[in-house]
């Protein structure tokens, strides 16, 4: 059992709820379809991944010295994906859409992929 990727993936699991109910009662009457679509799949994502931090949490002893590694990469991937989304979606709806943000979208898609990459590098005994 690994600690630090528990407590991460229980913080990103908490949070995921709260953006969720967040999305759900206060944003569903103040964004378009789309737009709510769109922070739906950053909570979404954020959920998936905290899951995936407990399990890699939970197993680490079979996943070995990479686990934190994974944590480390997915942990970013969560936090460039998802807020990177809410933050585009709630900067939009108040009339003033940072951009700068949209790239940063697939850079947290990419780090997320990696962790699941590590994961099966590790399993298969590569890494």
């Amino acid at each position: 059992m690994d600690k630090y990727t528990l407590i991460i993936g229980i913080t990103y699991g908490a949070l995921a709820v709260i953006f969720g109910a967040f999305g759900a009662h206060y944003l569903k009457s103040k964004l378009t379809l789309q737009a709510l679509q769109s922070f739906e799949t950053g909570v979404k994502y954020q959920f998936y991944h905290a899951l995936f931090l407990l399990t890699i949490g939970f197993n680490a002893p079979e996943i070995g010295e990479n686990t934190s590694l994974i944590a480390s990469v997915t942990a970013l991937g969560i936090l460039l994906f998802s807020f990177s989304i809410y933050g585009l979606v709630l900067s939009d709806m108040k009339g003033k859409k940072i951009k700068l943000l949209g790239p940063i979208t697939p850079l947290g898609g990419l780090c997320l992929i990696a962790g699941w990459g590590i994961l099966l590098l590790s399993i298969v005994g590569i890494v």
